[in-house]
């Protein structure tokens, strides 16, 4: 095989990983931060902006209700970071929602929240990386019209950089990650203390009627439209739930780091959202959204604007910083960067939920296993696949896709909570030292609350999101469901098939072996000599006559040899080679059941991919077919052809494979050395 591919993947991926290097790859806390929080963060560039353009549609009065609809999001956040910790403390293993439901409500529910999860991982992707191409759409033209495209293209480039493995994304993702976070701390110290000083800071949207196609928030209409907003406005939560699929990837003691960890996004996140919202409403910043039923209308003219209309973040960062241009250009541009890597979060929590499913046989294994990097490579590429097929899909319009998102997560955060609630109730029936009984009631107390609330939160997500697009998710999320539960049944049934029993352990009465022919060649010879080296019981040489002359031919040939190995000649009027020898293996089996049969087929190594087509394609063929015969073994006989020798000096790598079985100490040492 060329060298090629290998030199290609080591420039993609790096240097290959030992398992012993695993501790290398876990993260401290200051990088653990942007790593899990860049999804909750970058929520800010969009959820005060999902609750305006919902409350628009009762026109001007509707923005009044801004402030309220921002504290019960803020409320929810707070509720369910305080949930989480207990979570993070009591369940280290990277499963998450999905093993708290588990274990303390059955498979069944664990599976529900497994489908909730990968649906919302995926989602995540897909409206965070269009989301920053919408936005860096504003700076050039080239990039709206190929949104698409830029869209895969930045998720191919995310999933390289997450192959290259946790720790190196992590650093890669901190610096712009605590830059979106100071640049955005800055806008709101610098706003409110502007507005403090009586400056009068007014958005550019300010100016602007809002057209909604109801008017008011009376009635029942109103209350559904406040519930609405408020839907919208929880997108702000979304990636709280990832650092509880990523503890494993913390410095001990893992749930400590993940809980403190935890807390500081809750509060960096609830901070940023509840100052932008607030500095959204004392800018008199709006916005509109004509697909969901609102418009901004330019009083001068009458003309809707709103397709000319800039974020809400962008609005009142200009507003903010009018007197200091470039820190309104590197918020912009923060933002912008801060959507593409929060779609990290997911790159760093669905492959190890992945992990654990596989693991669970929820999943094909190959999802378990680990990379040249120590990454889940498996469950990245999955996620990456589904992603770009996604955005596809949409063409990349967060308007349909933020349609989509939410309704995954409060699932997850209903049905763990329910988990957590009887896993402290388990506990304290135990428990005999008070403190620790203390501390049980409190916590059982935090989760019981968050059940309550996101249970609250999900019936209106559920009713007011439902006609909108969250009935896809409530459509792929049970096709998941029996999809995992399938590959569990296929894995548990080939665990019994294969399950020994004492006819596995006796010795089959005989054994046949066959060498198949084609003609008398050093691989012929070889073979031959290999199976008289196994003694078999009885042993023969078996070739088709397609051509009768070239038949006799080699029938000759093969009496002069003088060899102690019969030759059998197989009619084919049909000049067909794979159904008379299936006919005579199976008839060999017919006659006793309790021997096998071993045929030996020689085999070329060629040294090109291109000479794999010029041979080997009837043995291919035959091993195909007889691989389905029970009772009958395949061997291959290799004969080395010279183009194979360039291979023979090329120093070997140890494969993914081979790190995760432990193999060679050689392989180790070749590791070492590089």
């Amino acid at each position: 095989m060329s060298k090629v591919p290998d030199v290609t993947k080591r420039l993609l991926l790096g240097r290959a990983l030992r398992s012993g290097q695993a501790h290398q790859q876990l993260l401290p806390k200051r990088i653990a931060l942007p790593v899990f929080a860049s999804d909750a963060l970058s929520s800010v560039a969009y959820a005060p902006q999902e609750i305006l353009i919902t409350l628009g549609i009762a026109g001007l009065a509707g923005y009044a209700f801004t402030p309220w609809v921002g504290a019960a999001v803020i409320l929810i956040l707070l509720v369910v970071v305080a949930s989480y910790r207990q979570n993070v403390r009591a369940y280290q293993s990277g499963g998450g929602d999905f093993e708290v439901a588990t274990t303390n409500l059955g498979g069944n529910w664990g599976l529900l929240v497994a489908s909730a999860l990968m649906v919302d991982y995926v989602l995540t992707v897909a409206v965070s990386v269009s989301s920053a191409v919408e936005n860096l759409g504003a700076f050039t033209e080239i990039i709206h019209e190929h949104k698409v495209g830029f869209a895969v293209g930045i998720v191919v480039i995310l999933t390289l950089l997450n192959l290259r493995g946790l720790k190196e994304s992590g650093v890669a993702f901190a610096i712009p990650t605590y830059l979106f976070m100071f640049t955005v701390f800055a806008m709101m110290l610098w706003g409110f203390t502007r507005l403090a000083l009586g400056a009068d800071l007014k958005a550019e949207t300010a100016g602007l009627e809002v057209k909604g196609t109801t008017e008011g928030v009376a009635g029942a209409a109103g209350v559904f439209l406040l519930l609405r907003a408020f839907a919208s406005g929880c997108a702000a939560l979304t990636g709280v739930e990832a650092i509880s699929n990523g503890v494993p990837a913390f410095r001990r003691p893992k749930g400590q780091n993940a809980a403190k960890t935890l807390a500081m996004l809750g509060l960096v996140a609830m901070t940023m959202f509840g100052g932008v919202t607030a500095l959204a409403y004392l800018t008199d910043a709006k916005a509109a959204d004509p697909i969901h039923g609102s418009h901004l209308i330019d009083p001068r003219t009458g003309e809707d604007v709103s397709g000319a209309q800039n974020t809400v973040i962008t609005q009142v960062a200009k507003t903010v910083f009018s007197n200091f241009t470039p820190m309104y250009a590197l918020l912009t541009a923060m933002t912008a960067l801060i959507l593409i890597l929060a779609a990290n979060t997911a790159y760093n929590g669905f492959p190890v939920l992945g992990s654990v499913l596989a693991q669970n046989r929820y999943l094909p294994r190959q999802l378990h296993t680990r990379g040249d990097k120590l990454a889940f490579s498996n469950g990245i590429l999955m996620l990456a696949g589904a992603a770009i097929v996604l955005i596809y899909a949409f063409q990349a319009d967060v308007t349909k896709l933020i349609q989509l998102y939410i309704v995954g997560v409060f699932v997850s955060f209903t049905v763990s909570q329910t988990g957590m609630v009887r896993h402290w109730n388990r506990l304290l029936r135990t428990e005999t030292d008070a403190r620790r009984r203390r501390e049980m009631k409190t916590s059982r107390l935090i989760n019981a609350i968050g059940l309550v609330i996101t249970g609250a939160v999900l019936v209106i997500v559920l009713i007011t999101k439902f006609t909108h697009g969250a009935w896809i998710v409530c459509i792929a999320m049970p096709v998941l469901f029996v999809l995992m539960r399938g590959i569990r049944t296929h894995y548990d049934r080939v665990a019994v098939e294969l399950e020994p029993d004492e006819e596995e352990y006796a010795l089959p009465a005989r054994n046949h072996a066959i060498v198949l022919v084609s003609k008398i060649h050093k691989p012929t010879l070889r073979a031959v000599a290999y199976a008289r080296a196994t003694r078999p019981s009885t042993l023969e040489a078996v070739t088709v006559a397609v051509d009768a002359e070239e038949a006799v031919s080699l029938e000759e040939e093969w009496d002069a040899l003088d060899l102690p190995v019969p030759l059998k000649i197989l009619d084919s009027p049909y000049r067909e080679i794979t159904r008379p020898i299936l006919d005579y293996v199976r008839n060999v089996r017919r006659k006793s059941p309790r021997d096998v049969v071993s045929v030996y087929i020689p085999e070329y190594v060629v040294g090109h991919w291109w000479e794999h087509v010029l041979h080997n394609q009837s043995a291919l063929r035959l091993k195909g077919r007889l691989l389905f015969q029970p009772g009958v073994m395949v061997i291959s006989v290799p004969w080395q052809l010279a183009s194979s020798a360039r291979l023979k000096g090329r120093v070997e790598r140890p494969a993914p494979g081979s790190v995760r079985r432990g193999d060679s100490a050689e392989s180790t040492k070749l590791a070492e050395r590089d």
